[in-house]
């Protein structure tokens, strides 16, 4: 099994007036603008076989509650007020925003995913602690069995059935280098390889871009596997039956063989549920209908594994005689077939959730998420770069030098923290955050494209230029996963 992974709705506060405008950098000149309240979110983002990303692009430092969440400053109701000459505004400026902690901009920490064995392909390799407790199943089943077939060996019978489960999990390996190595021939981005319970994951950030690549990605991994056991196979021909390698080859033909027909099961988020996503992608022209089918026929598998694979081994079908299937034998096939059934039920629900992510995605534009910014310079006072914005109806300050170059950005973070006094003495060079090259991000970035610059460079604001170089505005990392959810809230 392996994992992947619109038209922009305008910014609240962006009129058409602003859509004609070249540019967000507003002088002190202009008039304010108001901004209407944004909404707050009310949980976090979801994110299986199918996995892509929810946005992370940094913690959210600065955010900009309803005036209703939690009272105000006096000294930001202070502020507002010789602005407006009300206290309740129908917007925010940015003297009145309220940061929801504020910590220092910092990289969080890759994903991992257990025990690092290597990176082919330049692709990271993980094994998860969850595979030690299935090799170690996976050891003593397979020593039961060796007990009825080479009883000779003692004790021994466990160090060949351990050799077996990493033989097994090797194959494993292979299968998602085949989709690993397909991912990357089409460009596609692939974050990690993780073996875990129940074989592996290649986790691929982006969906193929056509129904014909998309149907190769999957194909790969169970020919791979397929390829493997007729390897085995032949490799068993000279070997003589009811020996050691006669055995170990017979088992990693068998699971390799199992591995194959498993994964072809037409439902996500098996490979064979994405090959038929695949097909119903390129009939259709809606790679939306393809997940939907695929998840439901998934679900469908999955009531079928829970019901049918306990009914089979009693029946004697698997290969056992039908009065020995009592007891715990019983318990432990109910079991299997449960864990696989939650298995394959959870990925198709994370496959449906993780294609509505990126049916939304478009509608996360920077352009329409840009505040509008004023520029000042280093040794500006405070308290009037906070004039200069709140009468340009701005949210940002962008420190500039005197030739109009930014230089960095003042954390709304910081601007929250000095008093109301101590402004006109502040300079807001004190609170600004050197701009680097990643917290330069273009106007036109849009979807995915954005989210990835946004998680390649944490901050908790961005600057926003157009292709020109003109500055735009200031990006919050807060207003962008306001949007992100706001977006998964509306119905696909």
């Amino acid at each position: 099994m392996d994992e992947s992974g619109g038209t922009g709705q305008p910014r609240p506060g962006t009129d058409e007036v602003d859509r004609q405008q070249p540019g967000r950098t507003a002088p002190a000149t202009d008039p304010a603008r108001p901004d209407p309240p944004r909404p707050t979110p009310t949980g976090p983002a979801e994110h299986p076989e199918a996995e892509t990303p929810t946005p992370d692009p940094a913690p959210a430092d600065a955010t900009d509650p309803e005036p209703a969440a939690r009272p105000e400053p006096d000294s930001a109701r202070r502020v507002g007020d010789t602005q407006q000459g009300q206290e309740h505004q129908a917007h925010r400026t940015l003297a009145h925003s309220t940061p929801d902690k504020a910590t220092t901009p910092h990289r969080p920490p890759g994903p991992r995913g257990g025990l690092l064995m290597g990176r082919p392909f330049g692709v990271p390799v993980y094994v998860a602690p969850s595979w030690f407790l299935v090799a170690a199943l996976i050891t003593w089943v397979f020593g039961g069995q060796l007990e009825r077939v080479l009883p000779e060996l003692g004790a021994a019978r466990y160090l060949v059935s351990l050799f077996f489960a990493v033989a097994f999990y090797a194959s494993v390996l292979v299968h998602e280098l085949a989709h690993t190595v397909a991912a990357l021939r089409y460009k596609l981005p692939v974050r990690r390889i993780q073996l875990q319970f129940f074989g592996g994951v290649s986790e691929i950030e982006k969906e193929a871009e056509t129904p014909g690549r998309e149907f190769v990605l999957a194909f790969v991994g169970p020919l791979l596997s397929l390829v493997l056991a007729g390897l085995f196979y032949l490799a068993m021909q000279p070997v003589e039956p009811g020996t050691v390698p006669g055995v170990l080859l017979a088992g990693l033909m068998i699971s390799n063989l199992i591995v194959a027909v498993f994964n072809l099961l037409p439902g996500l988020p098996l490979d064979g549920g994405r090959m038929l996503r695949a097909i119903v992608w390129k009939i259709t022209g809606k790679p939306m209908s393809g997940t939907v089918a695929a998840a439901w026929v998934g679900r469908a598998l999955a009531v079928s594994v829970l019901i049918g694979l306990p009914l089979l081994t009693q029946s004697g079908a698997l290969g056992r005689d039908a009065a020995d299937n009592v007891g715990m034998d019983t318990v432990l096939d109910a079991l299997l077939a449960a864990i696989l059934a939650a298995i394959i039920w959870t990925g198709a629900g994370n496959s449906l959730r993780v294609a509505r992510l990126r049916e939304h995605l478009p509608e996360l534009r920077a352009r329409t998420l840009t505040r509008r910014a004023v520029p000042v310079q280093s040794d500006t006072p405070l308290s009037e770069a906070l004039r200069r914005a709140n009468a340009a109806g701005a949210r940002a300050l962008v420190v500039v030098d005197a030739e109009g170059t930014p230089l960095s950005l003042v954390r709304e973070a910081a601007i929250v923290g000095v008093p109301e006094h101590r402004r006109p003495w502040v300079a807001v060079s004190g609170l600004a955050q050197e701009l680097t090259d990643g917290m330069r991000v273009s106007a036109e970035l849009a979807g995915e494209d954005l989210l990835e610059v946004l998680r390649a460079t944490p901050a908790t604001e961005y600057l926003v230029v157009e292709e020109t170089g003109e500055i735009y505005g200031v990006l919050s990392a807060a207003d962008v996963e306001r949007a992100f959810v706001k977006a998964m809230a509306r119905p696909s």
